[in-house]
């Protein structure tokens, strides 16, 4: 019998005040219900626009709805930021939270540009001292599955990952006609985002050496639709592991899903998140284990990432998804962009180490 560790999320019986800010549908329909489903405690809401944000705050009982962002930020009995809002002066936000002495929860993608990544560490330099944690909402790390993966991954269940495969086996989002799909190479440069990390976190320990990224439209594909809808990414690591992310369009699926493998010295984990598909299997030696999971990616995964923050700030230590080791998902997903830019010419990164030591060493 092997003993199932604890997937679930950390969420702690914490006192500290949240702020969000941001009032759109990512907050009503995620951040929100994670949070009243375990105890997290949201006092005030702000965003561009009082009308969303006096809706949520009706919807979830917040307490308090500010005019604009920055009254919110200069409230002193909010500790902690979550940010709720698109990429476009992501970073100005985490600083004027950082200013006014705020511990940040920032959505994902962290960042789409490569030159706003110094101005990120100088942030990040800036909290450190005043004592401050900035995490990523990369939600997608507790996604039961991916979570309990990662979890068998560090018992070493399965020895050193030789190989990390995926698959998108479902329909795309509505995509034409949002704002998504103004986003150049989006599927490379956004929607994988979550892909790209969790598989970032499974390679801990070894260094990319070569991103080669591809994207491309599809059979059928609506010319309204301005982004390609197929797109695959390959790395290669220093340890000789690899990892391939495909989507090859928009499936036309009824029972699909996101299926992963895992392949190790010592054992495989296979398993698969999304529309119900849900489940992870540890084969090695003669035994094959398959795990029941309790929960959901939306809206457990939110919770998830929001507990870490809030266990790290009690304990006074750097949370899991702390933004100096999301920095490393982030170079992956901005070289891939510029692979795809070159035409799938492979782009070798520079001292891109997947060991939090070294990334938080960068960050300094």
């Amino acid at each position: 019998m092997i003993e199932l560790p604890d997937y679930r999320p950390q969420v702690p019986a914490s006192r500290l005040r949240v702020g969000l800010i941001g009032a759109g549908a990512i907050a009503g329909s995620a951040h929100l219900p994670a949070y009243a489903a375990w105890g997290i405690r949201v006092t005030a809401v702000a965003s561009r626009t009082p009308g969303p944000a006096q809706e949520l705050a009706t919807r979830f009982g917040v307490e308090t709805v500010y005019d604009t962002v920055t009254e919110l930020l200069r409230d002193p009995e909010i500790e902690v930021v979550d940010l709720a809002t698109g990429p476009t002066g992501r970073l100005d936000l985490i600083e004027a939270a950082v200013v006014n002495g705020k511990h940040v929860l920032a959505q994902k993608p962290l960042s789409i540009e490569e030159a706003e990544l110094p101005r990120l560490f100088d942030i990040l330099g800036v909290a450190r001292e005043r004592g401050l944690r900035v995490a990523v909402n990369q939600n997608a790390r507790w996604a039961p599955a991916w979570r309990l993966a990662t979890l068998l991954i560090r018992d070493g269940r399965i020895g050193d990952v030789v190989g990390v495969t995926h698959l998108h086996d479902k329909p795309l989002p509505p995509l034409a006609g949002t704002a998504f799909d103004e986003m150049p190479h989006m599927l490379l440069s956004d929607y994988l985002v979550h892909w790209i990390d969790i598989t970032r976190c499974w390679l801990e320990g070894s260094q990319v050496t070569s991103v080669t990224a591809q994207d491309s439209r599809v059979p059928g594909q609506p010319e309204a639709a301005r982004n390609p809808w197929h797109a695959a990414l390959q790395l290669s690591l220093s340890t000789g592991a690899s990892a391939s992310l495909r989507i090859v369009g928009n499936a036309q699926t009824n029972a699909g899903g996101c299926p992963f493998w895992i392949h190790g010295t010592e054992g495989t984990i296979r398993g698969s998140v999304l529309l119900g598909s849900d489940f992870v299997e540890l084969d090695r030696g003669e035994t094959r284990t398959r795990f029941a999971l309790e929960g959901q990616w939306f809206t457990d995964g939110f919770a998830g990432a929001m507990g870490e923050l809030l266990s790290a700030i009690e304990d006074d230590r750097e949370p899991e998804n702390s933004a100096a080791h999301v920095a490393a998902s982030v170079r992956i997903g901005l070289a891939a962009t510029a692979s795809a830019q070159a035409n799938g010419s492979p782009v070798h990164p520079v001292d891109l180490d997947l060991t939090p030591a070294t990334v938080r060493r960068n960050a300094a």
